[in-house]
C-alpha cells in the first residue's frame, strides 16, 4: 500500500502497480511436434527433430536474412547472421498444425496477461536456420500490421548447443533454450528487445510468426476492475487535479512502447491494458477526461563507465558498434528529465497530432523509465558542469487525465491549431460568450504554446480575434506572433481587425509583433530586414482591402522605420569599417522596401524622415543608400514616384562626384586619419604618427598593456599599418610600419565610386526615357 504521506500522483502509481494483471512480457510453451507437417521445396518433408543433413540443405537454398532499421531494410552479417528460407518454398498443413497451434496460443494469451475475450492469431512470417557461429544481435521487432502485438518464435527440435533466445523488458530478462525433442513456442511483445546468441554446435531452425490480437484488451479488462481500487484512484486524482486555478493534468506512463499505427485502447499490452482500464474508470468517477498518448522521455544521468570486458567481447563478436552499450555505464544521479507527448487519442480512438512538454510534477509511473530499454543513448565524458553524463531517450505510452472543467484549455495547450478551430466553430455557431470564456483560459500558456506553430496559425488567429469582440483577449491571442510571419494573404483579415478595434490597439499589437517588449538587442533581427522587402506587397494588399487597410500600412511602416533607424544608428557606431559597410549594405533592401511602402500608403511625412536620414553628411550612409537603390531597381520599384528613391539617387550621385573630384593621393603622402574613438595619450601619439605624411615607421618602447591597446586600435580600425613587437630590451618595442595597402585601398574605393556613379547615371537616363 502507498504511504499516506506520499504525493497523490505517487500513490496513484503505487496503487496501479499493486493491481497488475497476472502475466509477463514473454512466455514459453512446449508441445509434441506430431501435428507440424512441414515441407520445403528442394528439401522435401522436414524430419522432426531436424537432422544435420536437412539443416545443411536448408542453408543451401536459403539466403542471408535482412533486418529492418528505421525505414530501411538492411543486410549486414555483423548484426544478423542467419539463413532465411524463401516463404514460397514452405508448405505447412495448416489444418493439422492448428490442432496444436491454437491451444498453445490461448495458453500464451493467458501467460502474457491478455484478458478473457481476446484471442491471439499467428501469421506466418519466415523460416530461419542458424548454423554454427550465427546469431542475431539485440534488436526490436517492428509492428508489420496494425493488429500485430508481438512475435511468436517456434523453435523446431534439433540437437544443437547455443542459439539461446534472450528477451528483455523493464529491467527483466528471460532466457529460452531450444529443445532436442519438443517444439518450443516463445511469445513476446513487439517492443521487447531480444537477441539470439551464437550457435556453438548443430543447427537452430525456427518458424517466426506475427502475433495478431483480436478483441479489445481494455474493454475486456474493464469488467474486472476492482471498484474499491477505482475509488482510491479517483481520490488521488481529486487531490492532484483539484483546486488548481490553471490547467493541470496527470500523465501516467505505461510500461510498453507503441508506434502511432499500433496505438489504440483496444491493443494495449499486458499490464498496460488492465491499468489503463482502471485509470479510465477512475477518470470517469472523478469527472475527468482521459486520452491515450505517445510519450517521449529524455533523461540525463551522471554516469561512470563500468568497464565490463565480457560485454564488450560480445559486442566485438556481433559487430553491434552503432549503439551505446547500456551495461557499459553505471547510472548515478538523475540530472534532468523531460517528457513530451507527440499524439493522442481520446476514447473515440481518433488519433490527433499534438506537441506538448509536460512538467515533472504532472508525471508518474509504476515502472521507472530507467528500468526500460532506451531507443537511443549518448555518453559524454567530463564537460565541466556535471562530469560524465549519459543521455537516454525512451518511447512510452501514457494515459493522460485532466479535469473536465479544464477540457478546452488542456486540449488547446497540446494543439493550438485545434484551439483556434474550436473557437472559430463556437463563433460561427453564435456562442460568443462560450468562446470568450474558453479563450480566457489560454492566458497562462498561450504565449509559449502558440509559438511552436505560429507561422501557420496567424490567419486563423486574426479571424478569431476579431470575432471575439474583446480587445484584451484578442491581444493575448495575437501576442505570440512576430512581424515576419505577416504576409499579403493576411492583409484583409488584419484590416478588418484594425477597423473593428481602434488605431491605438492596432499600434500596440504591431509594436508587440516587432518585439517592442523584448530587450533592445533583440528588437531587430535579420529576418525583419528580409520581411521588409515583402512589405510593399503587404501594403498593396492592405490598400486594396476595405476599411482600415491604409491605416494599418502606415502603422506597419512607422514601426518598421523605428526599428530600422535604431539598427542603422547602431551600425554606424561599429568601429570596424568592413563590418560597418557589410551591415549597412545588407540593410539597404529593407530601406528600399520601406520607402516604396510609404509611397503605396501615402505616408509622406514618414518618407521624408527616411530620406532625410539617408541624406546626412556621412559617407558611410552612401553604402546603405546605394544598396537600397540597387534593390529597388532589381525589384522594379522605381515606378513608385513618391518613394523618394529619386531624391536619394541624386544625393548619392552628388556625394560620389564630390569624392571622385578630390585629387588622388600623392605617391609620397603616407598620412592616415585615425578614426574617432579613444582620446588617451597613447592614441594621441598614434594619431600624430599616422597623420604625418612623411613618416612610415615608428619604433615605440611600450609596456605590454599599452602595446595591447595600440594593437587593438589598429586592428579594430583595419588601418593599413603592420604592427609587431620586437622582444628585446625592456620594455619591448612596438614597431609600426605603414603599408602599401594605403594606396591600393584608395584606388579600389575610387573604382567602386566610379562604378556606382556610372550605374546611377545609366539608370537615371533609362527612367527619363
Amino acid at each position: 500500500m502507498p504511504s499516506p504521506a506520499a504525493l497523490p500522483r505517487d500513490r496513484f502509481a503505487t496503487l496501479l502497480g499493486g493491481a497488475a494483471a497476472a502475466g509477463s512480457f514473454s512466455a514459453r510453451r512446449t508441445a509434441r511436434p506430431d501435428d507440424l507437417r512441414l515441407e520445403v521445396d528442394g528439401v522435401g518433408p522436414i524430419d522432426l527433430p531436424v537432422s544435420v543433413r536437412q539443416a545443411k540443405q536448408l542453408c543451401l537454398i536459403g539466403r542471408p536474412a535482412r533486418f529492418g532499421k528505421g525505414e530501411q531494410t538492411l543486410l549486414d552479417a555483423k548484426v544478423r547472421d542467419t539463413w532465411e528460407v524463401p516463404k514460397s518454398r514452405i508448405k505447412i498443413d495448416k489444418r493439422q498444425w492448428n490442432t496444436t497451434l491454437r491451444p498453445v496460443l490461448d495458453r500464451l494469451r493467458v501467460d502474457l496477461g491478455l484478458p478473457e475475450g481476446c484471442k491471439l492469431a499467428a501469421e506466418f512470417h519466415s523460416m530461419l536456420v542458424y548454423a554454427p557461429g550465427q546469431f542475431f544481435a539485440s534488436h526490436q521487432d517492428s509492428e508489420k500490421v496494425d493488429a500485430m502485438i508481438g512475435t511468436l518464435v517456434v523453435t523446431l527440435p534439433s540437437v544443437s548447443a547455443g542459439g539461446v533466445l534472450v528477451v528483455e523488458h523493464a529491467g527483466q530478462t528471460a532466457t529460452y533454450r531450444p529443445s532436442k525433442e519438443s517444439l518450443s513456442f516463445v511469445a513476446f511483445y513487439a517492443d521487447c528487445r531480444h537477441h539470439v546468441r551464437p550457435v556453438t554446435s548443430g543447427y537452430r531452425v525456427v518458424l517466426t510468426y506475427n502475433l495478431l490480437l483480436n478483441g479489445d484488451t481494455v474493454a475486456a479488462a474493464t469488467g474486472r476492475a476492482d471498484p474499491g481500487l477505482v475509488t482510491e484512484l479517483a481520490s488521488c486524482l481529486d487531490e492532484h487535479l483539484g483546486g488548481s486555478d490553471k490547467p493541470t493534468r496527470l500523465v501516467y506512463l505505461l510500461d510498453h512502447e507503441y508506434t502511432e499505427r499500433g496505438l489504440g485502447w483496444a491493443r494495449l499490452k499486458g499490464n498496460d491494458a488492465s491499468r489503463a482500464a482502471m485509470v479510465r474508470a477512475a477518470a470517469r468517477a472523478a469527472d475527468c477526461e482521459v486520452a491515450l498518448a505517445l510519450a517521449k522521455v529524455h533523461e540525463t544521468w551522471s554516469a561512470e563507465e563500468a568497464g565490463s570486458w565480457g560485454r564488450q567481447e560480445w559486442r566485438d563478436r556481433s559487430g553491434d558498434d552503432d549503439e551505446e552499450d547500456e551495461d557499459a555505464y553505471e547510472l548515478q544521479e538523475l540530472i534532468e528529465s523531460t517528457t513530451s507527448l507527440d499524439c493522442w487519442l481520446d476514447e473515440s480512438d481518433e488519433v490527433a497530432p499534438i506537441s506538448l512538454t509536460v512538467s515533472d510534477d504532472e508525471v508518474c509511473a509504476t515502472t521507472p523509465t530507467a528500468d526500460l530499454s532506451p531507443y537511443d543513448s549518448s555518453y559524454e565524458g567530463y564537460m565541466g558542469n556535471y562530469g560524465n553524463t549519459l543521455d537516454r531517450w525512451y518511447r512510452r505510452a501514457a494515459v493522460v487525465v485532466w479535469p473536465r472543467r479544464w477540457d478546452f484549455a488542456v486540449r488547446a495547450e497540446s494543439s493550438p491549431r485545434w484551439a483556434l478551430d474550436r473557437l472559430a466553430d463556437l463563433l460561427r455557431a453564435g456562442d460568443v460568450a462560450e468562446a470568450r470564456d474558453a479563450a480566457a483560459t489560454l492566458t497562462s500558456f498561450w504565449s509559449v504554446t502558440a509559438k511552436a506553430d505560429a507561422e501557420h496559425l496567424l490567419g486563423k488567429a486574426l479571424t478569431v480575434a476579431q470575432r471575439l469582440d474583446e480587445p484584451g483577449t484578442a491581444a493575448m491571442l495575437l501576442a505570440p506572433f512576430q512581424i515576419e510571419m505577416l504576409a499579403r494573404t493576411h492583409a484583409a483579415a488584419l484590416a478588418r481587425l484594425a477597423a473593428h478595434y481602434d488605431e491605438s490597439w492596432t499600434r500596440d499589437l504591431i509594436g508587440v509583433w516587432f518585439g517592442r517588449d523584448r530587450p533592445a538587442y533583440m528588437s531587430w533581427q535579420p529576418q525583419h530586414a528580409v520581411w521588409l522587402e515583402s512589405l510593399p506587397a503587404v501594403c498593396e494588399a492592405l490598400r486594396a482591402a476595405p476599411e482600415a487597410g491604409v491605416l494599418v500600412g502606415r502603422l506597419l511602416s512607422a514601426a518598421a522605420w523605428t526599428r530600422v533607424r535604431e539598427s542603422a544608428a547602431g551600425m554606424l557606431r561599429f568601429p570596424t569599417p568592413s563590418r560597418r559597410d557589410k551591415a549597412l549594405g545588407e540593410l539597404g533592401p529593407a530601406v528600399a522596401g520601406l520607402l516604396v511602402s510609404t509611397a503605396i500608403v501615402a505616408a509622406a511625412d514618414l518618407r521624408e524622415e527616411v530620406v532625410a536620414f539617408l541624406r546626412q553628411d556621412n559617407d558611410d550612409l552612401v553604402v546603405c543608400a546605394m544598396s537600397a537603390l540597387r534593390a529597388a531597381h532589381k525589384a522594379k520599384w522605381e515606378t513608385h514616384r513618391e518613394s523618394g528613391l529619386d531624391v536619394i539617387a541624386r544625393h548619392c550621385a552628388a556625394r560620389l562626384e564630390a569624392r571622385l573630384a578630390r585629387p588622388a593621393r600623392a605617391a609620397d603622402d603616407w598620412s592616415i586619419e585615425l578614426p574617432e574613438g579613444c582620446h588617451c595619450e597613447l592614441c594621441g601619439t598614434l594619431g600624430a604618427f599616422l597623420g604625418d605624411p612623411a613618416r612610415r615607421t615608428f619604433e615605440w618602447p611600450l609596456a605590454e598593456q599599452r602595446r595591447r591597446h595600440i594593437h587593438s586600435r589598429i586592428d579594430q580600425s583595419e588601418l593599413p599599418v603592420h604592427h609587431q613587437t620586437r622582444r628585446t630590451g625592456r620594455p619591448y618595442t612596438l614597431v609600426l610600419n605603414k603599408t602599401d595597402a594605403l594606396f591600393t585601398r584608395e584606388r579600389e574605393a575610387r573604382r567602386r565610386d566610379q562604378t556606382d556613379l556610372t550605374w546611377l547615371n545609366r539608370t537615371s537616363a533609362a527612367r527619363r526615357r
